[in-house]
């Protein structure tokens, strides 16, 4: 027989000869709840299956449904859109700026370590410049 703790409603798999017909007194093995357990015995064994059954059913449909709700949510997040491509090329090139303006504030120290670091940046302002045109001519 299955027995349900009314505190936590844990279930729990007993043997019927363990429980007398007068009943008696339990403890839960989760939450250690103690109560009087009496088999009712206008239930027939037909309808414990049935309830059995019928609470079996929609644990599965929840399973199921769960399932369908985590696959929906995996092909969500494998989906690669427009948005999450702009907002890389955007992470990008503030990544890029902020390297040319960290490099150029640091040039005359830098330049003993790499001579030609100012040529360097020379061809970095007029990739910036050349961004900018490319952003500015699309959006018009």
């Amino acid at each position: 027989m299955i027995i349900e703790c009314p505190n936590c409603n844990k279930k729990f798999k007993v043997e019927s000869s363990l429980i007398p017909e007068s009943g008696r007194n339990i403890q839960c093995g989760s939450c250690n709840h103690i109560w009087f357990y009496k088999e009712k015995e206008n239930i027939s064994n037909d309808t414990t299956k049935i309830q059995i059954q019928n609470v079996i059913d929609k644990k599965q449909n929840q399973k199921n449904s769960e399932i369908k709700i985590k696959k929906s949510i995996k092909s969500n997040k494998n989906t690669f859109n427009f948005n999450k491509i702009l907002s890389y090329l955007i992470v990008g090139i503030i990544s890029f700026v902020a390297l040319v303006i960290i490099l150029d504030t640091f040039k005359s120290p830098l330049t003993n370590i790499f001579p030609k670091l100012e040529f360097v940046l020379f061809n970095l302002f007029e990739t910036l410049k050349d961004i900018f045109l490319f952003f500015k001519n699309l959006l018009q």
